[in-house]
């Protein structure tokens, strides 16, 4: 298990990193969001020990990235967003510099650079030139990197830019795959991504985390109803009856003609999804209506995160907690009052 307890990161009078703390479970693949300068990178790199903290505590597999930094670091490989590869080598040399630097034996560098090849598929550049390669293999080389000495912890900085569509389907799976022996940090912009790989997700704004938790419990956060549409064929008022009578649903929203015999509804649910559609579609084929469409509405990822990045970074000074007591101990109108304008 990796443990960040209360990191914290100033520049100068500037906080970048506000005494945040979580943890990365054995096996998990955590996604790391936030927008430009919410302090993401920083506190990867504090986490690595690139950077010193401010304020706070770094563990990795029971070794304190400031007290042993040697033991902590032997058990990460990261990958930054930027692939730290030097152009005038080849590819092969590069990654046997790397396996050096590691202290992996020599005896079992030659396998090892052969194996981190193979899973990124850039054996076939090995002999080129990291300054001739394309953005995308330049990726994939830094990536291998990160894999050399099969680390147990893994942080990888925007993993699939530059890649083609196959390339990031590639590396997609690779990172799944990781999960059986890993456990990883994962940072992407692009959250369709993170939300097919990640177990769960830490979103932070402004030095602050905003959230943390599975992708499913966020997205059901943001509250409301799921919205179920349906594109049947068939006698529009038997679907409808058999639609408003079905348990779980809330109400018909509308109904659609989709030319001859056919009708889209779209369907409020109030009951769990799985169970309402199951019981829709066997009453309606039971009915000789036929079902040429069906799909969840619902929120996603994406929705989540802007939500929780433009939601007001929360006050914890003295003044803050004063108003809280006084709040809490059934304090009146006027005491509450009289917090309000001290705040302001």
């Amino acid at each position: 298990m990796i443990k960040i307890e209360n990191l914290t990161k100033f520049y100068g009078n500037n906080r970048a990193v506000n005494n945040i703390s979580f943890t990365i479970n054995d096996n998990e693949i955590l996604g790391f969001l936030g927008p430009n300068g919410a302090g993401k990178s920083t506190t990867m790199n504090m986490i690595t020990g690139y950077l010193p903290m401010s304020a706070g505590k770094v563990t990795i597999y029971g070794y304190d990235i400031s007290k042993d930094p040697v033991k902590a670091k032997s058990c990460i490989g990261y990958l930054p967003e930027i692939p730290p590869v030097y152009p005038d080598m080849r590819v092969c040399e590069y990654l046997s510099f790397c396996a050096g630097l590691k202290g992996i034996p020599l005896a079992e560098r030659s396998k090892e650079i052969e194996r981190v090849q193979e899973l990124l598929k850039i054996t076939e550049v090995r002999k080129k030139l990291i300054k001739n390669l394309s953005k995308g293999y330049k990726q994939r080389v830094g990536f291998a990197q990160a894999l050399l000495g099969n680390p147990k912890f893994l942080i990888l900085d925007e993993p699939t830019v530059g890649l083609d569509p196959n390339q990031v389907m590639e590396v997609r799976k690779i990172i799944t795959d990781l999960r059986k022996d890993h456990s990883v940090i994962f940072s992407s912009h692009i959250l369709s991504e993170v939300s097919a790989v990640c177990d769960r997700v830490v979103i932070i704004n402004k030095g602050d985390i905003k959230a943390i938790d599975t992708i499913d419990n966020l997205e059901r956060s943001l509250g409301g109803n799921l919205i179920l549409h349906i594109k049947v064929k068939g006698d529009r008022t038997v679907a409808s009856n058999i639609i408003e009578l079905t348990e779980g649903v809330k109400e018909i929203k509308s109904i659609e003609p989709e030319g001859s015999d056919f009708f889209s509804f779209t369907v409020e649910l109030d009951g769990d999804e799985e169970t309402v559609r199951s019981a829709l579609m066997k009453d309606l084929l039971n009915n000789n209506i036929s079902i040429s469409e069906i799909f969840t509405e619902k929120p996603d990822l994406e929705e989540v995160f802007v939500k929780m990045i433009n939601q007001d970074t929360r006050k914890t000074g003295a003044k803050d907690l004063l108003k809280e007591i006084i709040e809490a101990d059934g304090g009146d109108a006027e005491n509450e009052e009289s917090g309000k304008e001290e705040n302001e």
